[in-house]
């Protein structure tokens, strides 16, 4: 029997479907949350430096416009320190947070989704095997019962939940996968936007003036 044998989702009941799906859904969000905090993760020291090189020419609307055409939360971030580099700190403080509010949520999202899937696959397939355990119970009350027919609900029972365990171990290394990505970009962001109060504060105040 090949491995790819199409035949074993027959066998394995009307579950097996169920697992499918599950298992198509989970994988293109996996694919889409990849790509999506991919470009969210900048490197957040060699961005803030380059940042901090445009401020030491006075360059404000042109730093402005390198976090604007940069996407990710620790461009926003920085863009909400700059848009208040004058202000005093606790307002500088708080844009920068209301700023970190709106952008980080958009990281977790459909994270919900891949941990539900990765619970209920199991659910999932153990639904599938009490349902192969009853249809081998009815065929023994048959008098005409055979050794195929018995071994219909064995192979259902067993199918389906092998196939929820396949689900569900993946699953549960996409969603550690993806949660450590989401973490670091936390992280970055929560450096990024300290790093950028400290400067506007203390040496982008000092810095004279370009006398032209």
């Amino acid at each position: 029997m090949s491995v790819f044998d199409f035949t074993l989702l027959a066998k394995g009941g009307p579950m097996m479907a169920v697992i499918l799906v599950l298992g198509l859904l989970c994988l293109v969000l996996f694919i889409e949350r990849t790509l999506y905090l991919h470009r969210a993760q900048i490197g957040a020291t060699a961005f803030i430096d380059g940042i901090k090189n445009i401020l030491a020419k006075r360059r404000l609307v042109e730093a402005l416009t390198v976090c604007e055409e940069t996407p990710g939360p620790v461009a926003a971030v920085v863009k909400a320190a700059l848009l208040y580099a004058d202000a005093d700190a606790n307002t500088m403080r708080f844009h920068v947070q209301e700023a970190a509010i709106v952008e980080l949520p958009s990281l977790e999202r459909r994270l919900g989704a891949i941990a539900a899937i990765a619970q209920v696959a199991p659910l999932a397939g153990l639904l599938g095997t009490v349902l192969g355990i009853i249809t081998t119970s009815l065929a023994f009350d048959r008098d005409y019962t055979t050794a195929s027919a018995l071994a219909h609900g064995l192979w259902q029972a067993l199918l389906t939940f092998a196939a929820s365990l396949m689900l569900a171990i993946p699953a549960h290394l996409a969603l550690h996968f993806l949660t450590s990505r989401v973490r670091a970009i936390v992280r970055d962001v929560e450096w990024a936007g300290n790093e950028i109060m400290r400067y506007l504060l203390t040496e982008y105040r000092e810095i004279k003036p370009d006398p032209k």
